[in-house]
């Protein structure tokens, strides 16, 4: 039996999962009414790796709230990070639907136990982000000359000189707490559906993430006009306007055909609304 925290953080976690996935339209992404962009997966193989991954949020969350460092809880959680993915794997007969949201939801989920361990204020989750992470692009980007079996990741920036995830996660993720937390807590969108929340949540993260995803699959171009795009529908005013909707729904079709899919964003927009389920639940805010 693990404590009913443990329990509440793996629920937020399985539902922030779901809530990202269920979001329309969405970009390319893979969505309840499309495949987006991809002709491998669609919204039921989503359902069954999230399913998947439960136990290991859970498991994740106990390690995590504990009186340990966390440099050693860190180094523990990212074996239960490479168990989760060899089950997200099986699940799903070899198609990555959620290495990244592993990697990221994960951290913060490390960060957010840790700090509801020690009874600190919601900012400490940014912080202990920051601290477990010191160090990460380093270690693991800049010795890359020998390695043979790249990720996605890792080609991008040796491409470009883009950190992705890593270089988010060592910086605290301020595309989250700058930008995504406070456009999905927005007064206006808070009472409008959860729906409108996401779309324009997601779209705010991609006005300002550089997506290796997007990065991967295509260029450095593409990635700009991506974020371009979003900084004009996010002043083109609200997007409960039914002309604007439209308007996102063409691109959708657009991003689709073109096989561009913003699959970081969609992991950042999952942990938003993970740390906006935090902040509601345990500290009284929203």
């Amino acid at each position: 039996m693990y404590p009913e925290k443990i329990y509440r953080l793996g629920e937020f976690a399985l539902e922030s999962m779901l809530m990202e996935v269920a979001c329309f339209p969405s970009f390319g992404l893979v969505s309840p009414v499309s495949k987006g962009a991809h002709e491998d997966m669609d919204y039921f193989t989503f359902i069954k790796s999230t399913a998947s991954l439960q136990k290991y949020m859970l498991k994740i969350a106990n390690r995590a709230f504990s009186p340990d460092g966390l440099e050693i809880i860190f180094k523990d959680c990212r074996q239960l990070g490479i168990e989760a993915e060899k089950e997200m794997f099986k699940k799903t007969k070899g198609i990555n639907t959620h290495k990244g949201m592993i990697f990221v939801l994960g951290i913060v989920l490390i960060a957010t136990a840790k700090t509801l361990y020690e009874n600190k204020e919601f900012l400490s989750i940014q912080e202990n982000i920051r601290f477990m992470t010191k160090g990460l692009v380093g270690s693991e980007l800049k010795t890359l000359e020998k390695k043979t079996n790249l990720t996605h990741g890792e080609r991008v920036f040796l491409e470009y000189g883009i950190t992705g995830i890593r270089g988010e996660v060592e910086s605290g993720i301020p595309v989250i707490f700058e930008y995504a937390l406070p456009a999905y807590d927005d007064i206006e969108f808070s009472n409008a559906g959860d729906n409108e929340r996401l779309l324009h949540t997601l779209i705010t993260i991609m006005a300002h993430c550089e997506d290796t995803t997007i990065l991967h699959r295509h260029d450095i171009h593409t990635l700009k006009e991506v974020q371009d795009i979003c900084k004009k529908l996010l002043k083109k005013g609200s997007l409960l306007n039914k002309e604007l909707l439209v308007e996102i729904d063409e691109l959708d079709k657009k991003f689709s055909k073109k096989r561009i899919s913003p699959g970081g964003c969609a992991d950042l927009l999952a942990v938003t609304v993970f740390l906006s389920l935090i902040k509601k639940e345990f500290y009284n805010s929203l």
